[in-house]
């Protein structure tokens, strides 16, 4: 399928986000959409194909994502718009992450949508302390999300109206220290029994084999393989720091005989529509197995990754050259994990031992 063959235009189609797709009555042209897309669909009243619009969508298509902003936008007063379009427009010149920016645009967005027609330039530090108690008190939001909302806040102040660093004395709530929740090795040989897609498989063994972050392996290009080095490049992973990381030699024929089977063409692991496998995907097939397996600690796929670097640090490997797997910035990151490995405590004797 050419897609300079389609013109696209994104709709509303029964109350729905749709794409409409466009072209001269061809049945090669239909014939070719619809292999490549059988979710596609004739709308008899608009006489037009069309595809309910999402991201994975978009991306096959080569369309630009989803704009958040302008939904934002719709609901604050006109008094405010401006404010947060130039928010929206330095977050963007600045390069920030486009997680960063989604929740940034998403808090910011809380507080102009909660003061209405009153002017966010004229907000002291007195009237945000307020601001903040209220989505403590009010919203019951946990502390690393008010932090996040502060950081945001601060963003505007500091960096948009370049105001002094007034929000030194708004007081940040203290952050429960919690350990990395992790699996046995023992888990994890119970978990990836109950995944029989091979795909799929594949998918979990590297983000436990190389302490993958989720978007980092719905990231992975074939050009970031190097079988012959046995090494793997993670490019723009968190903070827009590159690494490498090793390449589990046992699962280089997997990754072949993979590579056979669904010839991946740009993403190592595409998705439906022919972009980048989806992170919720991924989050479902863990979840899946997890259920099968019946393990019931509340994990989340991130665990894999503490997993990876639980077991590392018990196979005796230095904590330094983890913080470098792990891509962590500062070894305290790291030091975490040397509360939940037993490692150390199976060499600690009890003085009752000694008696």
């Amino acid at each position: 399928m050419i897609l300079s063959n389609y013109s696209f235009q994104f709709g509303k189609h029964n109350d729905k986000d749709v794409i409409w797709i466009k072209f001269p009555y061809s049945s090669t042209l239909i014939n070719q959409l619809k292999k490549r897309f059988p979710s596609a669909k004739w709308s008899k009243t608009q006489k037009c194909w069309y595809m309910i619009d999402g991201t994975s969508v978009r991306e096959a298509l080569q369309l630009p994502n989803k704009d958040k902003s302008v939904g934002y936008l719709q609901k604050i007063h006109p008094n405010n718009q401006e404010a947060f379009i130039n928010f929206h427009q330095l977050l963007k010149l600045k390069a920030y992450s486009p997680n960063t920016i989604k929740t940034y645009l998403y808090e910011f967005a809380h507080l102009l949508k909660l003061i209405k027609n009153y002017d966010v330039n004229m907000l002291t530090p007195e009237k945000l302390k307020s601001y903040f108690l209220f989505c403590l008190e009010h919203d019951k939001m946990k502390e690393r999300k008010l932090n996040g909302k502060i950081n945001a806040i601060k963003f505007y102040y500091e960096q948009v109206l370049h105001k002094p660093k007034m929000f030194f004395d708004i007081p940040r709530p203290k952050k429960p220290i919690t350990l990395p929740k992790h699996l046995s090795k023992n888990e994890i040989k119970r978990l990836f029994k109950q995944v029989k897609n091979e795909k799929h498989l594949l998918i979990l063994k590297l983000v436990y084999g190389m302490g993958l972050r989720l978007s980092e392996v719905t990231n992975l290009k074939i050009t970031d393989i190097d079988s012959e080095n046995m090494m793997v490049r993670v490019e723009g992973a968190k903070g827009k720091k590159d690494r490498v990381v090793n390449l589990p030699e046992s699962i280089l024929e997997e990754m072949r005989d993979y590579y056979q089977k669904y010839k991946p063409e740009y993403y190592l692991f595409n998705g439906q529509y022919g972009g980048k496998y989806s992170t919720r995907s991924v989050q479902s097939i863990f979840k899946t197995a997890m259920k099968k397996a019946r393990i019931n600690k509340r994990i989340g796929i991130h665990g894999l990754r503490h997993s990876y670097a639980t077991h590392l640090l018990e196979s005796g490997a230095d904590i330094r050259f983890i913080q470098e797997l792990l891509g962590h910035y500062s070894i305290k990151t790291t030091q975490v994990y040397t509360n939940v490995t037993n490692l150390s405590k199976h060499k600690i004797k009890s003085p009752l031992d000694y008696l």
